[in-house]
């Protein structure tokens, strides 16, 4: 492969969004940064498929929540190709339950990953891309963060946190060449959707107009979009990814 290829570093990439995100990254000729916390097993095997594929990857583990981490995680895609180009943001948690019954460690631990790890991520990643003159930062929020819904005000405020960085962000480095974008997915078919309880994952299929969850490999088409350069004038948005659930 020619040493020129752009790299992108996709957080949280073992498995549902994430891995989605990244293989079709790959697809699009990105070299891959496969990040993961715990799932190291489900990392490998992304970026197993995506050499399979003929295309370029490598694992680094991290919390994102912690400084030093998030750091280590960008260094590792520097010191493996040179350069960072494209940022995607997906690493996330859930800890749900009603604010009258909701631990204060449920919504630290929500805020935490969601917020912060954004934050101290895109923050490490910005250093490289400032320098290039070029970078595209796509934030995975959540139509949680435009609409609300109840039971998950940590992650609600947590994603609409994101979508507030994403709008700041997005004018501090327009004059550098990069792009800060988020994608807002409704329901999606992945690992964490499917804990849900069944009477609630009912309510909220009645209430999509498209009348389906969506795949996470449909999540991946808005993030693979907005890291081309067809997306070249596009920033500070939200696409929202949600089957209509939510339209604004």
């Amino acid at each position: 492969m020619a040493m020129n290829l752009r790299v992108a570093l996709v957080t949280g990439a073992s498995r549902g969004i994430g891995r989605a995100c990244a293989l079709a990254l790959a697809r699009d000729g990105f070299r891959i940064v496969v990040h993961y916390h715990q799932a190291a097993d489900l990392a490998r095997e992304t970026a197993q498929a995506i050499v399979e594929a003929g295309g370029e990857a490598i694992t680094v583990g991290g919390d994102v929540q912690q400084a030093e981490e998030a750091e280590r995680v960008v260094k590792t895609a520097l010191d493996q190709w040179g350069r960072l180009d494209v940022l995607v943001n997906n690493a996330g948690v859930t800890r749900d339950d009603l604010v009258l019954r909701l631990k204060e460690q449920d919504w630290d631990a929500v805020i935490n990953v969601n917020l912060k790890g954004v934050f101290l991520v895109t923050k490490a990643a910005l250093r490289p891309m400032v320098r290039a003159r070029y970078g595209r930062i796509i934030n995975i929020a959540s139509v949680a963060g435009l609409a609300g819904n109840p039971g998950q005000a940590n992650y609600a405020a947590s994603k609409a946190g994101v979508i507030g960085f994403t709008k700041s962000l997005a004018l501090e480095v327009a004059s550098r060449n990069i792009t800060v974008n988020a994608v807002a997915p409704g329901l999606v078919e992945t690992d964490m959707t499917a804990a849900m309880p069944e009477a609630a994952r009912v309510r909220l299929l009645a209430n999509i107009p498209l009348g389906r969850a969506a795949r996470p490999e449909e999540v991946a088409f808005a993030v693979s979009f907005l890291a081309s350069e067809q997306a070249s004038y596009i920033t500070g948005q939200t696409i929202n990814v949600s089957g209509g659930l939510v339209i604004s």
